[in-house]
């Protein structure tokens, strides 16, 4: 597999970049695109994720993508979202008729997120900041993704016993410890499985990554 970097200044103009992206979408030798998030302010993110072509939206972030996936017809989906259904198969974890709950609502994790687990027939629930009784709905949770971007911010006390925990989190704390947005060593005494931040979703980001470019080739040559 082949892949190019462009590293631009923060400087870089609005047309610049979308020249660039413009430029990707008609190299036929480049079948994926990711633009790196979160851009620099002078520059409008959803213009420029939207330049990209579909077929070439490795990340699943435009818009028709977006729609593919909310009906359940896709050829990507966002690489942490697709990761997380990757370990849960792997870990012969059945999703069916399993209470989901879901903590955040971004569109690169949190909604896509919900989206497959209800493809796979699981009763879903999406917590947010606004949640109330937040406690009490992730308790009831089987598969429980936590995706809120806050350390430690899953307690024991929100966790059903034997619960499938999986941590989207990456915090860095102040003495440099990388860590998610589950406080790992007193869930995991009481997790039927949990992932570790670093080395459990990350490295499964990389890999969906990896395969959602290699779909985009696969399809370019239909």
């Amino acid at each position: 597999m082949h892949s190019e970097k462009f590293a631009l200044p923060e400087e870089t103009t609005q047309e610049e970049l979308v020249a660039l992206v413009e430029k990707l979408n008609n190299d036929s030798n480049i079948h994926g695109i990711l633009v790196q998030l979160p851009l620099p302010k002078h520059l409008d993110e959803k213009a420029v994720i939207n330049t990209i072509r579909p077929e070439k939206d490795v990340d699943a972030f435009h818009p028709v993508n977006v729609g593919k996936i909310m009906i359940g017809d896709y050829d990507f989906v966002p690489c942490t979202p697709a990761g997380i259904m990757e370990l849960i198969a792997e870990s012969n974890v059945e999703i069916e008729g399993k209470n989901c709950v879901v903590i955040g609502r971004s569109n690169i994790v949190g909604k896509p997120m919900s989206m497959l687990l209800l493809h796979k027939n699981g009763t879903v629930t999406t917590c947010h900041s606004r949640t109330k009784d937040l406690k009490e709905v992730t308790k009831q949770a089987d598969i429980l993704v936590a995706a809120v971007g806050r350390a430690n911010f899953v307690t024991a006390d929100m966790v059903k016993p034997g619960a499938v925990v999986i941590d989207v989190g990456m915090n860095r704390l102040e003495d440099g410890k990388l860590v998610g947005d589950v406080a790992f060593d007193e869930v995991e005494k009481i997790a039927g499985a949990i992932t570790p931040v670093p080395g459990g979703v990350g490295p499964m980001t990389i890999a969906m990554l990896m395969q959602n470019t290699l779909t985009a080739a696969k399809n370019s040559v239909k």
